[in-house]
C-alpha cells in the first residue's frame, strides 16, 4: 500500500473506535522515540468529506505526533468504507497491540454481537479475527461486573494488589450481583490466587448454604473465606460417608463361649439392632449436643477481653458452629416433615 504524508490538522479521531484507553507514561515513552527516530509505522485513515481524514487505526501514535507538534503524518489511506469491516480491522489491529484491555476487548466483542448496526455472531467474530467462540463470550461475561469492578480488570495473568485478571473473575461470573461484585473487590484486596477464588465461588453455589449465611461470610477476608470453604468440604465429606456396615454374627460356638455383656450393654445392643438407621443417627447426635444453657451476660462481657490475635480465630469459630447448627437444623426439620406425613399414612392405613 502507498503510504503518504498527511497533514496532521486534516486527521481527526474516530470516537468510536474500541480502543479509548492510553496509558500516560507508555504515551510519554512513544513521544520520546517519535522524536529520536521518527514514526517507524504510520497510521491507517479513511476519506471523510471536506477533503478530512478520519483514523481506522493508529491512534495513539497520532496523539503522540501531534503532541510533539509534527506538522505531518505518514499514513495508510484505505478506500474501505463498510463499517463493519472497518470495525474488525479497528479491533484486529488493537489484539496486536499492547494495551488493549481486556474491557475495551469486551465492550468491542459485544458492540458487534448487539448494536443493530452490526447484529455478528459469535460464530462470525470467531472466523473473522482468528479467535475461539470461548474466547470471544469470556470476554463479553466481564460486561456482568459493576464498574467498580470493571476499572480493575487488566491484561495478563499475574496477580497485583487492587487489580483483577480475568482468570480471577470468570469463576464468579454466575453469582447473583451482590456476592459477585463483592467476592470480586475481596480478590483485589488480598491478591486471590485463581485456585481459591475457584474454591469461594464453589461455596457461594452451594444451594444447601442460606442466602443469609452468604451474606455473612461476605465480610471475612479472603483467608477467612478459604477456611470455611475447606471446613464446609470437610463436612460434607463426612455426611456422605455411609453409615457403618452391621457386624457379622459370631459363630455359635463362639458366641457360647464369650462372656455374656453388662445388663447395660445388653439393653443398647438391643436398641441399635432393631433401630433404624435414622433412629441410629438421631440417637448419635441427642447424645453429642449437651443441655442448652443460656449465655449470661457476664459471658457476653467478656468478649471484649479476647486477645487480638485469637479475635479472627472466635469469630470464625462462631460461623463454623452457625452453619453446622443450621445444617442439622435443615436436615432434621425436613426428616420431621416426611417423617410425620410417613406415621401417619402407615397408622391411616393399620385403622
Amino acid at each position: 500500500m502507498d503510504i503518504i504524508e498527511i497533514v496532521t490538522d486534516l486527521i481527526d479521531e474516530d470516537t468510536d473506535q474500541p480502543r479509548y484507553q492510553f496509558d500516560e507514561e507508555a504515551l510519554q515513552e512513544l513521544m520520546k522515540s517519535i522524536d529520536e527516530i521518527g514514526l517507524l509505522s504510520p497510521i491507517k485513515v479513511r476519506t471523510t468529506p471536506n477533503g478530512r481524514y478520519k483514523i481506522i487505526y493508529g491512534n495513539r501514535r497520532y496523539k503522540a505526533s501531534k503532541m510533539l507538534g509534527k506538522p505531518t503524518i505518514p499514513c495508510i489511506v484505505s478506500t474501505v468504507t463498510d463499517e463493519l469491516e472497518i470495525y474488525l480491522e479497528q479491533i484486529a489491529e488493537n489484539l496486536t497491540r499492547e494495551g488493549f484491555s481486556p474491557i475495551e476487548e469486551a465492550e468491542a466483542f459485544n458492540k458487534l454481537l448487539n448494536d443493530s448496526k452490526f447484529r455478528s455472531s459469535t460464530k462470525f467474530l470467531s472466523a473473522k479475527l482468528g479467535k475461539p467462540e470461548s474466547y470471544i463470550k469470556n470476554k463479553c461475561e466481564l460486561l456482568k461486573f459493576s464498574n467498580a469492578v470493571k476499572k480493575l480488570i487488566v491484561g495478563g495473568t499475574e496477580i497485583k494488589k487492587d487489580r483483577l485478571t480475568e482468570d480471577q473473575l470468570l469463576p464468579l461470573k454466575d453469582l447473583p450481583m451482590e456476592h459477585r461484585d463483592a467476592l470480586a473487590l475481596i480478590a483485589a484486596r488480598d491478591e486471590l490466587p485463581v485456585s481459591d477464588v475457584k474454591k469461594i465461588a464453589k461455596l457461594f453455589k452451594d444451594k444447601t448454604i442460606s442466602d443469609s449465611t452468604k451474606d455473612k461470610l461476605l465480610f471475612k477476608s479472603g483467608s477467612g473465606l478459604i477456611e470455611t470453604w475447606s471446613t464446609h468440604e470437610q463436612n460434607k465429606a463426612e455426611r456422605a460417608k455411609p453409615a457403618p456396615e452391621p457386624k457379622a454374627a459370631l459363630p455359635k460356638a463362639e458366641m457360647q463361649q464369650a462372656p455374656p455383656l453388662p445388663a447395660e450393654e445388653q439393653k443398647t445392643s438391643r436398641l441399635a439392632s432393631s433401630a433404624a438407621p435414622i433412629e441410629q443417627a438421631l440417637e448419635l447426635l441427642a447424645s453429642a449436643i449437651p443441655v442448652h444453657r443460656a449465655l449470661t451476660a457476664e459471658m457476653l462481657q467478656s468478649v471484649a477481653s479476647i486477645q487480638a490475635s485469637r479475635q479472627v480465630p472466635f469469630l470464625q469459630g462462631i460461623d463454623v458452629i452457625i452453619q453446622q447448627l443450621e445444617n442439622h437444623l435443615a436436615d432434621w426439620r425436613s426428616a420431621r416433615e416426611f417423617a410425620s406425613s410417613r406415621l401417619q399414612t402407615v397408622a391411616s392405613s393399620d385403622d
